[in-house]
């Protein structure tokens, strides 16, 4: 392999700030850079008759950052987020179910073997229920 046909990557160029700290920047820096200094405190409001009928001052709201674009349309990553989305809702889906089923299941085999004992206690089977049931038959010959 020829590494002669790549040159060196570009390295940024590391600046730093009045205190020390490194800055490391692509560009080179538009201006020098500042200290962030916090605005002064607003004076005390007068509290006098005359003046309250005007408007507290009002400052005005710092601009947003422009935020840039990407360079490119991240679109297998919104893929992926979607499948992990969909994978994640099935799996979660059939965890459902399966709870959903085994709860059926204990219940119909709850309902199963109450009902075996009902029909044990009750009495079924041929005996409708009566208990034990004397027979006695008597037969008689008319032609003696």
């Amino acid at each position: 392999m020829d590494h002669t046909a790549n040159p060196q990557p570009f390295t940024a160029p590391v600046l730093y700030t009045q205190d020390g700290t490194p800055y490391y920047a692509t560009q080179p820096a538009p201006a020098p850079l500042a200290l962030y200094q916090p605005p002064a405190p607003l004076p005390a409001p007068i509290h006098h008759p005359a003046v309250a009928y005007l408007p507290a001052p009002h400052t005005p709201a710092p601009l947003p950052v422009p935020i840039t674009a990407p360079a490119r349309d991240p679109w297998p990553a919104r893929l992926l987020a979607g499948g992990i989305g969909v994978g994640a809702g099935g799996l979660g889906l059939g965890f459902l179910l399966q709870t959903l089923a085994a709860a059926t299941t204990g219940l119909g085999l709850l309902v199963g073997a109450l009902g075996v004992l009902y029909l044990l206690k009750n009495g079924s089977g041929g005996r409708g229920g009566q208990g034990a049931v004397n027979v006695s038959v008597n037969v008689t010959n008319r032609n003696r």
